[in-house]
């Protein structure tokens, strides 16, 4: 069965930087679309960025310039490199897949980002 291992989160001061990876163990199979969501508290959850197979991102307007998203196709790795973090950027983040000839995308368990001021 498929799963998607996210690492990376944690505390860290506003200004700083985190990475965060997401692999997708248990499986040979080809992903297509892979990207990274979040939740805060008290809101919906948001696309923060994605990365087709093909290398074509998005981006989120409020985290472009300052996040980087990128991914490993021959491991089934993404990755999203976060810089200049602000507090507002605290939220739950969660890794998303599908895989190639699916119609059902797959989510990781989140990884908590905490920014402080």
């Amino acid at each position: 069965q498929v799963q998607l291992v996210e690492s990376g989160g944690g505390l860290v001061q506003a200004g700083g930087s985190l990475e965060l990876s997401c692999a997708a163990s248990g499986s040979t199979l080809r992903m297509g679309d892979m990207g990274w969501y979040r939740q805060a508290p008290g809101r919906q959850r948001e696309l923060v960025a994605t990365m087709t197979r093909g290398s074509i991102t998005n981006y989120a307007d409020s985290v472009k310039g300052r996040f980087t998203i990128s991914r490993d196709n021959t491991k089934n790795i993404v990755y999203l490199q976060m810089n200049s973090l602000k507090p507002e950027d605290t939220a739950v983040y969660y890794c998303t897949a599908k895989p190639v000839g699916s119609s059902s995308a797959l989510w990781g368990q989140g990884t908590l980002v905490t920014v402080s001021s």
